[in-house]
């Protein structure tokens, strides 16, 4: 009777020591934002009353040919193939308004800094009403992982507007974050590295205060592959300024490359031993935009630009896919998802905070 109970034993422990535990695998978070992408063209991808000569698009047939499909499933899969042919099917997606499922910011700004202070302090602040370069008062959850030992050195950003530094406030957070200009970014020796931002700064300034995504998305996994950071934000920006130039056209080719970059990341962190497995992405915008002819805009005075998406893929995150008919998210709730993720109680930290999608993380760190 005995030899069968150590015979028991020893075959649970090798299951535990074959498959781990299943209760919490996420060891990394990448938090993935693209400014100003409007939750219609992720779920039903290129607007055919927008691709007109009013909205900068010469060349119709060519657009038409990238992006246009007869159905919504179809267009929007090829506009954006890496959240359709991989997210949607081992990860999840919020925000489809078409079918039951409404993610929004609740800060009433419906612009970026405002946008960006909710995802990651967890709660809107009144006093984030600009965008300017103002350092953020609240502590993000960033800063508050960075203070915990197993995250200290392992935070960093690779952001694309000037502003975004602030909003970490990396004067006090201490938070490395590159935005190419006026940034805390001590730099690194790989000359791989070092070559981005030669070309980077050897580019001609096209904006004022932020330049192409390229450079973030090269800069950041160059980086991981060296530095192996922990926790990892990567703003891209571009689809908010085509999209306020009023250029459908670029506006659909900066989210195409937005969607590989992201695409090829994923693949770059799987081909790692410090990342495969263990590690998360967070995807999500910092505003919506109007609808129609207004899809340029966003604001506190514009219809539906507090609508906004999600998407979660990693290993601790069950397939569900496209989400419907679930209840309302908000943005306000992606600070303690992020945390929850990594085992961490941000909510239980600070109570304002949204609480963590219960069905993003581990059963484990529910409630």
């Amino acid at each position: 009777m005995w030899k069968r109970c150590l015979l028991g034993i020893f075959v649970l422990i090798i299951a535990f020591c074959a498959f781990g535990n299943p209760a919490h695998r996420t060891e990394n978070v990448f938090l993935i934002t693209i400014d100003g992408l409007r939750w219609q063209e992720v779920y039903t991808g290129m607007e055919a009353a927008l691709a007109t000569r009013e909205f900068a698009v010469w060349d119709t047939n060519r657009l038409r040919a990238q992006f246009w499909r007869e159905t919504a499933e179809q267009r929007r899969e090829a506009l954006m193939p890496f959240f359709w042919q991989t997210i949607a099917k081992r990860g999840q997606l919020y925000g489809n308004g078409n079918k039951g499922s409404i993610a929004v910011v609740t800060n009433g700004k419906k612009f970026t800094y405002p946008g960006f202070n909710e995802i990651f302090t967890g709660s809107p602040d009144p006093r984030i009403d600009k965008n300017e370069k103002r350092y953020n008062p609240n502590v993000s959850v960033l800063e508050w992982l960075y203070q915990k030992p197993g995250f200290k050195g392992k935070v960093v950003g690779f952001a694309n507007w000037d502003v975004h530094p602030y909003v970490l406030n990396t004067q006090r957070s201490g938070i490395p974050v590159w935005s190419g200009v006026e940034t805390n970014f001590p730099g690194s020796s790989d000359p791989r590295f070092a070559l981005v931002q030669e070309i980077h700064d050897d580019t001609l300034a096209f904006w004022g205060d932020m330049s192409f995504d390229s450079f973030f998305f090269h800069a950041a996994r160059e980086y991981v592959r060296v530095k192996h950071p922990r926790i990892v934000w990567l703003a891209l920006s571009e689809p908010d300024e085509w999209a306020h130039e009023g250029n459908y056209a670029h506006y659909l080719n900066s989210i195409h490359n937005a969607d590989r970059y992201i695409g090829k990341l994923w693949d770059a962190l799987q081909s790692m031993d410090e990342y495969k497995d263990k590690t998360t992405f967070v995807i999500a915008c910092d505003h919506g935009r109007g609808s129609g002819a207004n899809w340029r805009n966003h604001g506190a005075d514009v219809e539906g630009a507090e609508r906004v998406w999600q998407a979660y893929l990693g290993p601790d995150t069950a397939p569900l896919g496209e989400r419907t008919n679930i209840p309302e998210v908000t943005h306000s709730q992606i600070a303690a998802t992020m945390a929850a993720l990594l085992g961490e109680d941000y909510h239980g930290a600070v109570p304002k905070s949204g609480l963590p999608i219960a069905d993003v993380i581990p059963a484990s760190a529910r409630k």
